[in-house]
C-alpha cells in the first residue's frame, strides 16, 4: 500500500510538472503568434504613417506637463548670479515664443515644469543653471571633480554663459533647494539610473548640458517628494524632447 501511495504520488507531481511545462511553451506560442501579428501589422504600414505614429507618442503635441511648479527658483537663480535677464531676454522674447517664460525671472510663478517642442530650450538652459550652481553631493564628490579632469573644462561647465558670474564661481555654490542627507543620498541614486544619448553618462556625471538639467530637475524633484517612479518618467519626457530624433527611432 506504501509502495502504490508512493507511485501515485510520484505520478501526480509529474503530471504537475508537465502541466506546466505544457502551459510555458502554450504560453510562450501564443505569446509568440500575438508578437509576430503585430509585426506583420507593423510592417504592412506606410513608412511615413509609423515614423508619424511614433511621433505623435514620443513627443506629443500638448507637450508634457509635470506635478512640479517653477515657484520661485528661476528668480533665485537670478539673484545669486546663476542668470543674467539682459542674456536671457535676447533669447526668449516674443520673436522666439520666449516671452511667458520671461516672467519666471521676476517672482514667483505658480506656473507649472512643462516642456514642449516650443520651451525645450527654455527648460534645458533653466534646468542646467540650477544644476550647476545648487549646493550638491554629486558635484563635490562624484566624477566632476574625482574624474582626473579639471571641472571647468566640461561642457556643462565651460559652455554656461548666461548667469552674470563664471561657471566655477557658481558650481555647487548655493543651497537654492534645502534637502536632507537622505535626500541628498537619493538624487545621487536616481542620478546614477539616469543616462543620456548624447554622450553616454549617466546623471550622477553630468559633464554636459543635459546631464546639468536633469541633476537640477531630480533635486528639485526630491526636494519636493516626487517617488522615483515619477522622477524618472518625467526625465523620459525631458530627453524625448531635448533628444527628439533618438527617442522617434528608438520608438
Amino acid at each position: 500500500m506504501a509502495k502504490s501511495k508512493k507511485i501515485s504520488n510520484l505520478l501526480v507531481a509529474f503530471l504537475l510538472v508537465d502541466a506546466l511545462i505544457l502551459g510555458a511553451v502554450g504560453s510562450y506560442y501564443f505569446s509568440q503568434k500575438s508578437f509576430d501579428r503585430r509585426l506583420a501589422k507593423i510592417e504592412a504600414q506606410n513608412p511615413e504613417n509609423l515614423v508619424k505614429e511614433a511621433t505623435a507618442k514620443v513627443l506629443p503635441a500638448q507637450g508634457y506637463t509635470t506635478k512640479l511648479k517653477w515657484g520661485d527658483i528661476v528668480k533665485k537663480l537670478v539673484e545669486v548670479g546663476a542668470i543674467d535677464p539682459a542674456k536671457y531676454q535676447q533669447i526668449y522674447n516674443s520673436k522666439t515664443n520666449g516671452a511667458e517664460q520671461l516672467s519666471l525671472l521676476e517672482g514667483e510663478s505658480d506656473q507649472a515644469i512643462s516642456i514642449d517642442e516650443n520651451n525645450a530650450y527654455f527648460v534645458v538652459n533653466t534646468l542646467w543653471a540650477l544644476g550647476l550652481t545648487q549646493k550638491s553631493q554629486v558635484l563635490d564628490e562624484g566624477p566632476m571633480r574625482t574624474g582626473g579632469t579639471d571641472t571647468g573644462n566640461f561642457a556643462s561647465t565651460g559652455g554656461w554663459t548666461l548667469g552674470t558670474k563664471a561657471a566655477m564661481e557658481l558650481y555647487s555654490s548655493e543651497e537654492l533647494i534645502p534637502l536632507t542627507e537622505e535626500q541628498q543620498k537619493l538624487v545621487q541614486k536616481i542620478a546614477a539610473n539616469v543616462y543620456r544619448p548624447c554622450c553616454g553618462n549617466s546623471v550622477a556625471f553630468p559633464d554636459c548640458n543635459h546631464g546639468m538639467a536633469a541633476l537640477g530637475y531630480i533635486e528639485l524633484a526630491v526636494a519636493n517628494g516626487l517617488n522615483e517612479e515619477q522622477i524618472y518618467q518625467d526625465l523620459l519626457a525631458f530627453n524625448s524632447f531635448w533628444f527628439p530624433d533618438t527617442y522617434v527611432e528608438m520608438a
